[in-house]
């Protein structure tokens, strides 16, 4: 009898003591709460967090803490005091609350695919939120817009890439065409053998000519000679061609001079018959 009075006293202090923790956390909530109102978030979560020092499981402080880090901008350590909070709790009504939540954090990150994700768990636990809806309705299009200009930065990333790839290819060629024109600079020499073989076959073919007319000339040179052996021998005393010619000029002015002279005796023998006027 005695045993079953003290569980019974035991039993109660548990319960009043549970009661009275409960209160005390309710009560740092709600102080929290009005803080939280008042926009004092660092102030809010400071109250929060007293009440999970009290019971750290408690998915009410949870997800109230998170609230005051979305509204201080911290996404990320938002979106895991959400997920804190829909892991502690049963309630289908907070488990909702706790992914719609996340999906807002997720949306502020623009991770629209992980937003798509955390708005349809919210509407597993509740199919009737009109706000849940919307919001996962705007992650997915969103989301296809985000993939189809990532789609177009792939294309233009792989557009950049192999325009730098030709170019380069381009300023390779160049280089090897460069390198090929020094490489047959020493051909140029070759081209210089080429004209000085060209000038000497030139000069080859000038002293070649030159040659030939000499040649020519000795052969015109050896026909007159051969002419004159051709022609009979003259004899002794006997005058050449040239002296004959020389000595018939000669006869043809000596003519000439004497049938001048006649004629002027001619003219000086005439009488010329004049007439006085008087």
């Amino acid at each position: 009898m005695k045993a079953q009075y003290l569980l019974f006293v035991f039993a109660s202090c548990l319960f009043f003591s549970l009661q009275a923790q409960d209160k005390k956390e309710n009560n740092l909530i709600a102080d929290g709460n009005e803080l939280h109102q008042q926009e004092s978030f660092a102030a809010a979560e400071g109250e929060y967090r007293k009440a999970l020092s009290i019971n750290q499981v408690n998915p009410k402080a949870q997800h109230n803490i998170g609230n005051s880090l979305y509204r201080s901008k911290a996404y990320e350590q938002a979106y895991q005091r959400y997920f804190q909070s829909q892991k502690n709790s049963q309630d289908r009504g907070e488990r909702h609350l706790a992914f719609h939540n996340m999906g807002n954090s997720f949306m502020q990150q623009k991770q629209y695919e992980k937003a798509v994700e955390a708005y349809k768990n919210a509407l597993r636990n509740n199919p009737t939120d009109d706000e849940t809806r919307y919001n996962y309705a705007l992650a997915k299009e969103l989301l296809e817009q985000q993939q189809d200009q990532q789609d177009q930065q792939d294309q233009q990333d792989q557009q950049d890439q192999q325009d730098q790839n030709d170019q380069q290819d381009q300023e390779d060629e160049n280089k090897d065409d460069s390198e090929g024109d020094q490489k047959e600079k020493p051909s140029d020499e070759g081209d210089q053998g080429e004209n000085e073989d060209k000038q000497d076959d030139q000069k080859e073919e000038g002293e070649d000519e030159k040659d030939k007319k000499e040649q020519d000339k000795d052969k015109e040179e050896s026909k007159g000679d051969k002419e004159e052996q051709k022609k009979p021998p003259r004899k002794p005393g006997q005058l050449s061609p040239e002296q004959i010619k020389s000595l018939l000029d000669a006869m043809n002015q000596q003519e000439k001079n004497v049938q001048d002279k006649v004629n002027e005796e001619k003219a000086k023998g005439i009488p010329v018959k004049t007439k006085k006027d008087w």
